[in-house]
């Protein structure tokens, strides 16, 4: 029970389809590691979902919407977080979009939506967020990235790629403004990962679905995807004691894909 007695706000802890997105998988192992959860996510029945799951396992969270680029969204989820549990321990932030497409064809509306999303959202997030790990005394952040903010793959995603580097600067910089006040704040860059929003954002890459499961095995130098509950290992590792001396990482979980350099 290694976050016993903590309180974990999750933006993004629903699923984009049927199984265990990144997500979703994080929000209900924090609540197996002791958590309380407060699951938020864009569509509130996923959101529900999620809560049902951890209800049902005798943990304890609860059920918000949010829109991550609407700053009231997200105040309203932290007064809310705050009145059923008191404080804020864990900040998990799995919020993401893709755009694919070639350079000459990104629109302007499309670059900008990918960076609310992905990049502003997360601002926000820890903007109304860290003043209250502030008032408690510490806390950690975990922000969920991709190895496509360190390297290349073979997808036409440009607002992606910048978006995630953004991501992992930002989180660094998080890190050394707080080290001193007890905020760790820590980056999980997942690789070639088979999740419900993978298969849909995705699939348009292939030919069809079992042509992309079997490239996207084959990308692995382990000959094979991760899945959702790898990169909710490795948050739950980085939000706890464990990780106690650890912040300002950008931790790669990708089957040792960014050794290859992508």
């Amino acid at each position: 029970m290694k976050l016993a007695g903590r309180s974990v706000l999750v933006f993004g802890a629903g699923s984009a389809g049927p199984g265990w997105g990144n997500g979703k998988a994080a929000a209900v192992l924090y609540a197996r590691e002791g958590a309380r959860v407060a699951a938020v996510d864009l569509n509130e029945a996923a959101a529900e979902e999620t809560r049902a799951i951890i209800a049902g396992e005798s943990g304890t969270a609860i059920a918000l919407a949010g829109d991550v680029t609407r700053a009231a969204d997200i105040d309203a989820a932290v007064a809310r977080t705050l009145a059923a549990f008191g404080r804020i321990d864990v900040l998990h932030n799995n919020v993401g979009i893709t755009h694919m497409g070639a350079l000459e064809e990104v629109t302007e509306e499309r670059w900008k939506q990918v960076m609310d999303v992905n990049l502003t959202g997360v601002f926000l997030t820890c903007k109304a967020v860290v003043p209250v790990m502030l008032r408690q005394g510490g806390g950690a952040i975990v922000n969920i990235s991709s190895l496509a903010a360190a390297v290349i793959n073979r997808y036409p995603y440009f607002s992606y790629y910048a978006s995630k580097a953004g991501l992992n600067h930002f989180t660094r910089a998080l890190a050394v403004q707080y080290a001193g006040q007890g905020i760790r704040a820590n980056v999980v860059m997942p690789g070639i990962m088979d999740t419900p929003l993978i298969r849909e954002q995705i699939a348009g890459q292939y030919a069809g679905h079992d042509a992309m499961m079997r490239a996207r095995d084959a990308m692995s130098p382990m000959g094979r995807q991760g899945t959702a509950w790898d990169v909710a290992r490795a948050s739950v590792f980085l939000a706890s004691d464990d990780a106690a001396y650890i912040t300002g990482v950008c931790l790669p979980v990708d089957g040792g894909l960014s050794c290859l350099g992508g």
